[in-house]
């Protein structure tokens, strides 16, 4: 049976999310605050099992995945109708994990009139929607998360702390890139050298991160599978990934991109100029925003 709403309604926030951090494609996720929020009432609209959105700062593009995710868990059970509200911090096609922020919005939603569910159930459900699991895992968990699917398609994911003394800088460009686009001109097949490489920097980063050795993330951050095909399609990203100053710890292609993310201690500002001052020598116009990881409590 579902759930009564409150009569003031319920809130859901959902943050977005890095994926990838360089080496670890389809892997590893970083939840950042920024956040999709909704806010849910009882609608007083007639007719039941109805989902009624009204989205305040953003113009919907494409499918509604909040409304996907909730009726992929919800199949043909009956529901009180609702009214969503639908508000974003996150901008679209960035690379900061939109559509799986409102992927996980539609579970949270679900469980706002259904009740908690496994996150084994959420986790699988979310990889199928996007097809890989560590946006998702990252916009249900928190924190830094890794993650690996079974042959089966069930996730296993394993949420881990970020150290809370280091900063992302992330730079997001005025073009939009779809993930289907940036996904595309990845290769079918790389280098058995490549692959060792990048399996040697996963494993850098995150002892790097566990034991506080900062000096060997500007090397961990480093990859050879996806974001060399993706200066193709980035601006400016292969100066950027190449950028150097005392305070900047490394930098990585933030998900699929355009988005570009910075990880650093000191010197926020001048890191931020240096991002943005990149993206202009390229004829491109850049924002950037400082962020802390959010971690779930």
């Amino acid at each position: 049976m579902p759930r009564d709403l409150p009569a003031r309604g319920a809130r859901i926030s959902v943050p977005a999310s890095i994926a990838n951090l360089g080496p670890g494609l389809d892997t590893l996720a970083l939840a950042v605050r920024l956040f999709l929020h909704l806010r849910v009432r009882k609608s007083r609209q007639p007719g039941a099992s109805l989902l009624h959105f009204h989205f305040r700062n953003i113009e919907l593009q494409g499918e509604n995945l909040i409304e996907r995710a909730f009726r992929h868990l919800a199949a043909r059970r009956r529901f009180p109708s609702v009214d969503v509200e639908v508000e974003t911090e996150i901008p679209l096609c960035s690379g900061l994990g939109s559509s799986a922020a409102a992927v996980a919005a539609g579970f949270r939603l679900y469980e706002k009139l259904f009740g908690p569910q496994p996150i084994e159930k959420l986790l699988a459900a979310g990889c199928a929607i996007e097809g890989h699991p560590e946006n998702v895992a990252a916009a249900l968990l928190g924190g830094l998360v890794v993650c690996c699917q079974r042959d089966d398609g069930s996730v296993i994911a394993l949420p881990g702390p970020w150290p809370p003394s280091l900063r992302i800088i992330v730079a997001t460009p005025e073009v939009q890139l779809e993930t289907r686009r940036s996904r595309a001109i990845l290769p079918q097949t790389v280098p058995l050298s490549a692959a060792v490489s990048n399996i040697q920097r996963v494993a850098l980063l995150l002892e790097g991160l566990r034991t506080r050795n900062y000096a060997v993330l500007s090397e961990a951050l480093r990859d050879q599978l996806h974001q060399p095909s993706r200066c193709a399609i980035v601006p400016a990203l292969d100066r950027l990934l190449e950028l150097r100053h005392p305070g900047l710890l490394g930098v990585c292609l933030s998900g699929s991109g355009p988005s570009v993310a910075a990880v650093a201690q000191s010197h926020l500002r001048e890191i931020s100029a240096l991002l943005t001052n990149t993206f202009r020598k390229a004829g491109v116009r850049a924002v950037t925003r400082t962020l802390r990881v959010y971690q779930s409590t």
